[in-house]
């Protein structure tokens, strides 16, 4: 009874874990040969008969007959007259081979025997899922928010599997409540001890990349490519594609009509700015495209040293540099080259200009720095904006502004 009790709790777990047949009984026959190896020293004679389905199990131990007083390996040899007890024809040299019952392990064994099947199961389950995840990365996956925690969300999926989305992978403007649908990339599978932890992001450049994949036809079905995405997650980004086919306009079938193909992307990612850009082998043109919006004069490249002066009017700069720099810096991701803008045609009203760090001991370093960030790098430059403006491309209170203007004028008032 005790085999068939015991046999019939491990079909539970074939039906909870679906685990085949084929390794179940695999798994069973490993843990019952690790207690016999407890019990007897070695299971080198021992015969596993198993049939989950039906829930019964056979164990035999296998012996050769000796001599009486000649047994030297009580585990793999029997005295006659014991093997007489068994069998009245048994003679010395003949296998004696006899059923080994559960009960005889000891209750101890049994217990064992169920916790290390568990344990060896479980096993099976994290290699399984290391190898299933393993295989997902860099593929677009959802699943249902099932607790917020202050550094990470943690994830479930339709199988119960638990997902982590870090909170450094997530984008700045996210925010989840329980049961919220989140979808992201598998970015990464780690080993913490015996159980995988599947990571997953929302800033990754691939995550953009997928989405496009998922939502325009033509990039999925490899009539357009995706050749780079560069991202400052939740602000802004810039895709660089292609067609092999004249015949499509890769840009205007990304975007689609009134950006239509273009908007779920940005809403998914918290109205992120995406720049869909026409790859070029054209190194010159390819920087003049990725500084856009701002409309480029000229670009004059170094090579060797991966790196272009960019020519452009007044009114240009601060769109080629764009809000907190993003603008540029992204643009120098995207073609590989460092970007410098240079000014060109300043107007006769300009040409007593000074640096703005030629202020560096009324105006303070970072506030400075603020306004280089939005390509505004000369007293005129800001003394010919409109401070409300200002207020709104800077991270500067208007009192601070007013202050800088003030002294601003006073020099040239001066």
């Amino acid at each position: 009874m005790e085999n068939i009790a015991l046999i019939e709790s491990f079909s539970e777990f074939k039906d909870d874990k679906l685990i085949d047949r084929v390794t179940l009984m695999a798994i069973l026959e490993d843990v019952f040969r690790n207690a016999l190896k407890k019990k007897y020293g070695s299971d080198d004679n021992f015969d596993i008969i198993i049939n989950p389905d039906k829930g019964d199990m056979e164990i035999w131990r296998n012996r050769v007959v000796v001599a009486d007083g000649e047994v030297e390996d009580p585990n793999s040899e029997i005295s006659l007259s014991e093997a007489r007890k068994i069998e009245p024809d048994f003679e010395v040299g003949e296998e004696v081979s006899e059923e080994v019952k559960l009960i005889q392990l000891g209750r101890r064994a049994i217990l064992a025997l169920r916790q290390n099947l568990i344990s060896k199961i479980h096993e099976h389950d994290n290699t399984n899922l290391y190898k299933q995840f393993k295989d997902l990365i860099g593929d677009i996956y959802t699943a249902e928010v099932h607790h917020v925690r202050p550094k990470a969300v943690i994830l479930v999926d339709d199988e119960g599997n638990e997902i982590v989305l870090p909170k450094e992978k997530q984008i700045p403007s996210d925010f989840f409540r329980k049961g919220d649908n989140v979808r992201g990339i598998i970015e990464n599978v780690e080993l913490k001890g015996n159980k995988p932890q599947i990571i997953m992001s929302r800033t990754s450049e691939k995550f953009l990349e997928k989405l496009f994949e998922q939502e325009i036809p033509e990039v999925f079905d490899g009539l357009i490519t995706v050749k780079k995405v560069v991202r400052i997650p939740g602000e802004k980004a810039k895709v660089a594609v292609d067609s092999y086919d004249d015949r499509i306009d890769p840009v205007g079938a990304c975007v689609g009509m009134k950006g239509s193909r273009i908007h779920g992307i940005v809403r998914e990612l918290g109205n992120e700015n995406i720049d869909v850009i026409n790859y070029t082998a054209n190194t010159q043109l390819y920087i003049t495209r990725a500084l856009s919006p701002a409309k480029v004069s000229s670009v004059k490249i170094d090579e060797e040293n991966k790196s272009a002066e960019v020519f452009l009017k007044l009114e240009e700069v601060s769109k080629a540099i764009g809000r907190g720099g993003h603008n540029i810096k992204l643009a120098g991701q995207l073609t590989g080259y460092e970007l410098d803008v240079i000014r060109e045609g300043n107007a006769p009203e300009e040409e007593d200009d000074v640096e703005l760090t030629e202020f560096s001991d009324e105006i303070e370093g970072w506030v400075i720095e603020e306004f280089a960030k939005i390509g505004l790098d000369t007293a005129r430059s800001i003394l010919n904006q409109d401070v409300a403006d200002l207020v709104r491309r800077t991270d500067l209170e208007e009192e601070t502004i007013l202050e800088v203007v003030r002294i601003l004028k006073e020099e040239f008032e001066d």
